[in-house]
């Protein structure tokens, strides 16, 4: 994979918040633009009792960052509380997905390498989806029992 070459400024006016394609999470990748191979950050707003897919990676480590309100995620058979500025590091193995249970967005800053470059739009092959959903990845976990989610409106 190929280091970007000098440095890249990225600010706030630079981002393009858009929906995620199977729960309709707000997000904004942050290196998109950079044309980085080697790393992957993005934004994610999570709304008041929403999750994320549940999935996990062919290779890529994560670390999952609350910048603001408390992050919950299952990694595995575990739920884990994460306090703002908390983090959790997660293994491409792990099958995991963030969640939101309470009343309040939460937003996290998750960063992943080595970037998977098979799963971006531009890719020329694309991998076996089953290898990162290797269950029903819109499963919500129980701890939203009776939610709905993605709203049917998103």
């Amino acid at each position: 994979m190929n280091p970007i070459q000098g440095y890249h400024l990225i600010t706030p006016q630079d981002l393009f918040w858009r929906k995620s394609n199977l729960m309709k999470i707000p997000n904004a990748d942050y290196l998109e633009r950079t044309g980085s191979e080697n790393l992957s950050a993005r934004l994610w707003r999570m709304p008041p009792k929403s999750a994320s897919t549940l999935h996990k990676h062919i290779r890529q480590e994560e670390f999952y960052f609350v910048l603001e309100g408390t992050g919950r995620i299952r990694v595995g058979e575990d739920t884990l509380t994460v306090p703002k500025y908390g983090a959790v590091m997660v293994g491409p193995d792990q099958i995991r997905q963030t969640f939101n249970d309470t009343e309040e967005e939460v937003l996290w800053l998750i960063v992943g390498a080595p970037e998977e470059l098979e799963l971006l739009p531009t890719a020329p092959v694309k991998p076996d989806l089953s290898v990162i959903y290797p269950v029903e990845p819109t499963q919500l976990p129980k701890e939203l029992a009776g939610v709905e989610w993605p709203p049917k409106d998103a």
